[in-house]
């Protein structure tokens, strides 16, 4: 780990900027502390509000590889941790065979040697090197029950159990996010082994700060009528009539867009014509009509 950028909670904010993300102090807290303690963190939020772009910016600040574990349903041990290379192992053992090799035995020790083993990313993460790795667990909730039960080894004490070679302990204590959309709850078990952080929609003067920074080609005017319009579309009454509301990504996303068509002034054609880059829902799309528009740009037009 880096020492300026462990040295304080500001060195961490500032170092974050430095890279591009713009972590709140509650934020900065909780990943300061998990490097700190060596703890595992678990971020959960809305999708967009920026959980993976953490651990990329982290592996930037921390000057460490990043390695990703995608869950998805029906995820494998497998998949995340190891595998043998199983047509090397046979011809192996074919060659032994052509050799006459009579200790078929130590032929199957062999098999299981280092060589043959094709690490996933758990155990990519806990043999990195110094420093040591970022890996992101990446929406963990959409993996089922048994695999967060595997998982509880790693999260606890940074090892894992390899039935044909023995426990393997990391090698540095990688630095781990677990990131996590809440489609359904995750089981205390693996709670009670990380440090936790509720990861909302930023507030305006934030979300500003990161327009800036993610679209430097965007004027002034225009990242301040994005990042009111965006804002204002997560408030009440108007977040009510859409599923999901615009995360920090779909902002980003529409400030670009938004560029690229040339856009001075945001108007409600304007947003009309760009809805399909704020909302990923046909029934959204549709909600955000043009005299809604006209309403949500009204404040973001009488500051500018």
């Amino acid at each position: 780990m880096t020492a300026p950028a462990l040295s304080s909670i500001d060195a961490l904010v500032s170092a974050l900027q430095g890279v591009g993300y713009f972590a709140d102090r509650r934020l900065a807290t909780a990943v300061f502390l998990a490097l700190k303690l060596q703890r595992p963190l678990l971020l959960e939020g809305e999708p967009g509000v920026g959980k993976t772009a953490l651990a990329q910016a982290l592996a930037k600040v921390l000057e460490r590889s990043l390695i990703r574990l995608q869950c998805y349903d029906g995820l494998e041990q497998r998949e995340a941790l190891y595998e043998w290379n199983y047509a090397a192992q046979l011809l192996h053992m074919r060659a032994a065979e052509g050799k006459g090799s009579a200790d078929m035995a130590q032929v199957e020790r062999e098999v299981y040697q280092d060589r043959y083993l094709i690490r996933r990313p758990l155990l990519q993460a806990l043999q990195a090197p110094e420093p040591g790795a970022v890996l992101l667990i990446d929406e963990v909730d959409r993996a089922d029950e048994p695999f967060e039960a595997f998982l509880l080894e790693y999260l606890g004490e940074y090892q894992v159990s390899i039935p044909e070679i023995g426990t393997v302990r990391a090698t540095a204590t990688p630095v781990t996010i677990l990131t996590s959309n809440r489609t359904r709850d995750l089981h205390d078990a693996v709670k009670r082994r990380c440090l936790y952080h509720w990861l909302d929609y930023p507030e305006r003067e934030r979300e500003l700060a990161i327009v800036r920074a993610q679209v430097p080609d965007a004027s002034a005017a225009l990242a301040i009528q994005v990042a009111d319009f965006v804002g204002r579309l997560r408030s009440q009454p108007f977040a009510n009539a859409f599923q999901r509301a615009p995360g920090i990504a779909e902002s980003v996303e529409w400030a670009k867009a938004l560029v690229a068509l040339d856009t001075i002034v945001v108007d409600p054609e304007v947003v009309s014509d760009t809805a399909g880059i704020l909302f990923k829902q046909r029934e959204d799309v549709a909600a955000l009509t043009r005299d809604m528009a006209a309403q949500l740009l009204q404040p973001a037009e009488a500051d500018a």
